[in-house]
């Protein structure tokens, strides 16, 4: 559980990423992580003001909670932590702003993502990516509004377990909401 939180957080911090110029808007369907920067980069969002570097904090708080096959007593556990926020720190890099790899959009290097859909333009970000991971295949669908320092965002994530798993799947919402403290520390989580 803790580890596919941890990789929405990324993808969360990250898409606070595709923040900065309201006058240009990138849209693709059924896009690769590279398609995506490649479009990002052409789009001259990336020479502008694309995202300010520093530190970034933000505040996850899982809303719903829905996990079939988990045992009644751990349900129960995990459930109770909902409205509870979790609070994550990134470190933006002026490197990373003026020059992200592809994986700076999906958040997960390790993960093998595509996007259904992606929309970015306007201060609004709409995103559906799909990745598979070695315990399944993940959804998520984010929609929310951005500014330079600043994004509130909501999210859906549906993970199928793997067959087989005593644990069939499990999907969540989740309010995401960050902005830039300042300069890095290098203290920040990764």
């Amino acid at each position: 559980m803790h580890g596919i939180i941890s990789r929405v957080a990324r993808v969360g911090v990250l898409a606070a990423a595709l923040a900065g110029c309201d006058s240009k808007t990138v849209t693709a369907d059924n896009a690769s992580k590279a398609e995506i920067a490649a479009k990002v980069k052409q789009s001259g969002i990336v020479e502008e003001n694309f995202i300010t570097p520093g530190r970034w904090r933000m505040v996850m708080t899982i809303t719903d909670m829905t996990i079939p096959g988990m045992p009644p007593e751990m349900a129960k556990k995990l459930k109770g932590n909902l409205g509870q926020s979790r609070n994550f720190e990134h470190c933006v890099t002026a490197q990373e702003a003026k020059k992200p790899s592809e994986d700076f959009f999906s958040g997960d290097k390790a993960a093998a993502c595509r996007y259904d859909h992606f929309t970015m333009g306007g201060g609004k970000v709409s995103m559906v990516m799909q990745c598979a991971h070695e315990t399944g295949r993940q959804t998520v669908r984010m929609d929310g509004r951005y500014a330079p320092d600043q994004y509130d965002m909501t999210m859906v994530s549906t993970t199928q377990g793997k067959p087989g798993s005593p644990i069939g799947g499990m999907s969540f919402n989740a309010r995401l909401a960050a902005k830039r403290l300042g300069v890095c520390t290098g203290k920040e989580q990764s």
